[in-house]
């Protein structure tokens, strides 16, 4: 027992160090796009996230990941950042093609794609878990999603009705950008003219 408490204790000390260090930056805002580029439209993410960052500034405030993970993997790459958002491809009674935008708590079981063992979670519960371990983890995340058809053929290329969404689906992020920089200038006594 006291192997384990010390373990335990170990892993608290390493864990409040980066999260102490994460909290020494500004505001800070992420920007993921999920799933897999080898799998058809499952790639859609990659391929909106990816268009997104060639048309930031430079440099610039927001971080840019594409990740084919979820659960708590997903979890800890979201640590330390005020604001996500995530662009993935949905299962959804929709058309293909059609677009959802979505805050993380009005999905019951968001993630539930990208999990990949028995032993994982979905996004909302693996947040509330290192929520309460301490962790700095985002109030504010907004779920792009995107209707697909063809999630699991091997293919790098998106479906025509999902092809056709991508510069649609990237201008709703920069525009979510637009907006989350509106209120970081207004908080900070910058109005924007």
């Amino acid at each position: 027992m006291e192997e384990f408490e010390a373990l335990k204790q170990a892993f608290e000390q390493d864990q409040a160090t980066v999260w102490r260090e994460a909290d020494g930056h500004p505001m800070k805002t992420l920007i993921v796009g999920l799933g897999n580029p080898i799998l058809g439209d499952d790639g859609v993410g990659w391929r909106v996230v990816e268009a997104v960052e060639e048309r930031l500034a430079s440099p610039s405030r927001v971080d840019v990941t594409c990740l084919s993970v979820g659960g708590i993997s997903l979890m800890e790459h979201l640590i330390g950042y005020d604001r996500v958002i995530l662009v993935d491809a949905f299962s959804m009674d929709a058309p293909v093609g059609s677009i959802s935008v979505l805050k993380l708590s009005q999905l019951p079981n968001y993630s539930a794609y990208h999990i990949t063992s028995i032993h994982d979670t979905s996004l909302q519960k693996a947040m509330e878990l290192g929520r309460e371990m301490g962790a700095p983890l985002p109030e504010d995340v907004i779920i792009i999603g995107i209707a697909t058809e063809r999630i699991h053929e091997f293919s790098e290329d998106l479906s025509p009705p999902v092809e056709q969404v991508v510069p649609c689906v990237v201008n709703i992020v920069l525009d979510l950008l637009g907006e989350i920089s509106m209120e970081e200038d207004e908080r900070h006594g910058h109005p924007q003219g």
